[in-house]
């Protein structure tokens, strides 16, 4: 099964809280290798008034949260049951599996909220020495212990006074030496 973004329904107002619940949840339930990113989508609008100009996040689609994940009825189960989450859209009817996004839609929101969907290519091995160019542990220098190609991460034993310290980075974060 592969990972696809979903859109969850909240109640009105609720779609940060729902966000933060739900990242709480997949961490104290142990669903982070099948949810994966939980998105808001906001777009930056200004707005001048008297003369001043402010800029705020406006909400694209109220009412609604992202959640790229593996739906599994353990997936299914920890989103649906996230307080504020009033279910799945695409479902039909209590129980049923809903209808993932298309991989273009979910590409046209993440670029319009600025991100790109990261596809990396990578040419890092398992025990590899990497530099660290990115982060509070830029400068750094360590060795691959583990790659997450579905994360996009890699485990990193940094050298931290005198001491191998495990770290999780980023791909985009280290560099071979």
């Amino acid at each position: 099964m592969e990972k696809q973004w979903y859109v969850v329904h909240t109640y009105s107002g609720y779609e940060n809280k729902v966000k933060t619940n739900l990242e709480k949840r997949l961490a104290s339930m142990g669903m982070e290798d099948k949810i994966f990113r939980i998105l808001v989508p906001e777009d930056e609008e200004t707005e001048v008034k008297n003369g001043k100009r402010k800029v705020s996040m406006k909400k694209v689609f109220p009412g609604y949260v992202l959640a790229e994940m593996i739906m599994t009825d353990d997936s299914w189960y920890v989103v649906r049951n996230t307080p504020g989450v009033t279910g799945f859209v695409g479902s039909t009817g209590s129980g049923s599996k809903p209808t993932p996004l298309l991989p273009e839609e979910a590409e046209t929101i993440l670029k319009r909220m600025g991100m790109k969907e990261a596809v990396v290519d990578i040419d890092f091995e398992e025990g590899e020495s990497i530099a660290v160019t990115d982060g509070p542990f830029s400068d750094f220098t360590g060795s691959i212990e583990q790659i997450d190609l579905d994360r996009q991460k890699v485990k990193v034993h940094v050298n931290i006074f005198g001491r191998e310290t495990p770290v999780e980075l980023d791909f985009s974060q280290i560099t071979k030496v």
